[in-house]
C-alpha cells in the first residue's frame, strides 16, 4: 500500500462546534461542507481533518484517547494567542526532554490538541531518534 494522504474523521453530533473551533482558532479552511459532514484543511496542501454526523447506525466518537498534534513555528506565540482568546489550558506550556516545547487544549468533542515546536532533545532521548 502506498497512501498519498492520511486524515482522520470523527463521527460526532457536534459538527458545528468542531467546524467553528478549528476555523476560528486554528485557521482551518473549509474545503467541503454539506452541513452534516465537513472537511477542513490546515494550510495549502496541508493535513486535513473531517467531522461527520452519524449516518444510520454509525457509532459516535466518545471523546477519549485521541491527541491531535499540531507542530507550529512559535509555540509561545500560539500559547499566548489562545490564552488571550480565553482558552483553558489542559496541559501547561513546558519544555519536554524528548525534544519539544508544547501545551494542550481540549476541542469541543474532547480531543486533546497538543501544540508544539521542536527543541533539542536531551542526551537521554537523542538515542531514540532514527535517521
Amino acid at each position: 500500500m502506498k497512501p498519498t494522504e492520511l486524515s482522520t474523521c470523527f463521527c460526532t453530533n457536534d459538527v458545528d462546534s468542531c467546524r467553528e473551533f478549528y476555523t476560528k482558532y486554528f485557521a482551518a479552511k473549509i474545503i467541503f461542507d454539506c452541513g452534516w459532514y465537513v472537511n477542513l484543511s490546515f494550510g495549502e496542501d496541508g493535513p486535513t481533518i473531517q467531522f461527520m454526523q452519524p449516518q444510520e447506525d454509525m457509532q459516535t466518537y466518545d471523546g477519549t484517547g485521541i491527541t491531535l498534534n499540531f507542530k507550529v513555528e512559535n509555540v509561545d506565540a500560539e500559547h499566548n494567542r489562545l490564552i488571550d482568546a480565553g482558552f483553558q489550558i489542559a496541559m501547561p506550556l513546558e519544555d519536554h526532554p524528548w525534544g519539544d516545547r508544547g501545551f494542550s487544549v481540549i476541542d469541543p468533542i474532547g480531543n486533546s490538541v497538543y501544540i508544539y515546536s521542536d527543541r533539542e532533545p536531551t542526551e537521554e532521548f537523542k538515542q531514540y531518534y532514527k535517521g
